[in-house]
């Protein structure tokens, strides 16, 4: 029968409370410097239709962002207040010193609840980093959005900066090419069947692809999902990359965001569209980057000792 007592772990790297503490304080103030705004906004009424969205569609409040937590295959030393965090745990480690007592990340405990989740996103990561990357969706889909329906935009408040009848004529112009469910689903009626595919959310592992920007802006949304099988420092560079895309997202949107200083990517033009590209490009890779830790988290959990 558990007595609440330590149990003992093999060999961990171990960091003492001085340092970890350290590194709890330095990713507090990094979260409070990033949302700033949204904190600054809180009862105001005030909205940003770039930076909101981090907080509204995905779901993960500035307070939960700044919460630090190490990730498995370490052992933190004096933490007796993390070991009563869900799915950690205390174990005892033998040192030069003799033994010691050290909070770690209950592995074992997290996918006894969560193995199915986690085995699915291991898929999909998977299967989207071993697809070849599409850039020519142009960020159409934020037009899609709003075609043949101007009034039904979800960022009512901001003017389109070609008009209802300009931002018509460019998806009529172009080929919309949008591989990600959670984007096309917001396509008005008329827009639906001028896409060239019809994702939902079971096809997801079928056409995900690296070029995507919001599959790139999702791995944000995978990392805290996953809970303490990623450290904080995963989650908030993935934070940084989610605000980055976003931006760009929204530049390349028909909505005219000149108000906030946020300059327009044009893609109605081909000087737009081949910004975009480059943009995407560089996105794609910085993405790939985070894909791969996350997918080594990810095959980490799934492969340790149960």
């Amino acid at each position: 029968m558990d007595d609440g007592a330590p149990s003992t772990a093999d060999a961990v790297p171990l960091v003492p409370g001085p340092a970890w503490r350290a590194m709890a304080r330095d990713h507090g103030a990094a979260v409070d410097e990033l949302t700033a705004g949204i904190r600054a906004r809180r009862g105001t009424g005030a909205t940003h239709p770039v930076e909101d969205f981090l907080f509204t569609y995905y779901r993960l409040r500035p307070g939960q962002l700044r919460r630090w937590q190490p990730g498995p295959g370490v052992g933190l030393l004096d933490a007796g207040d993390l070991a009563r965090r869900e799915y950690h745990r205390p174990v005892t480690v033998a040192t030069d010193g003799g033994p010691v007592t050290a909070v770690v990340v209950d592995t074992a405990g997290y996918l006894a609840d969560h193995r199915v989740a986690v085995e699915a996103l291991g898929r999909l990561l998977r299967a989207t980093a071993e697809r070849p990357a599409s850039f020519g969706c142009f960020g159409l889909h934020e037009w899609a959005m709003v075609y043949d329906d101007a009034g039904a935009r979800r960022h009512a408040r901001w003017p389109l900066r070609l008009g209802a009848a300009g931002t018509d004529a460019v998806v009529r112009s172009q080929t919309v090419r949008c591989s990600h469910h959670d984007a096309f689903r917001f396509f008005t009626p008329a827009a639906r069947p001028r896409n060239t595919l019809r994702p939902t959310a079971q096809d997801r592992v079928a056409l995900e692809q690296p070029g995507c920007l919001h599959a790139s802006m999702d791995l944000y949304k995978w990392t805290y999902k996953l809970g303490p099988l990623v450290s904080a420092d995963l989650v908030l560079r993935c934070f940084r990359l989610a605000l980055r895309i976003r931006y760009l997202d929204m530049q390349a949107s028909p909505y005219d965001l000149s108000a906030l200083g946020v300059a327009p990517v044009p893609i109605e033009t081909p000087a737009g569209r081949a910004a975009y590209v480059r943009a995407q490009r560089e996105v794609a890779a910085r993405a790939a980057v985070l894909r791969a830790a996350l997918r080594r988290a990810v095959e980490r959990a799934l492969t340790a000792p149960r």
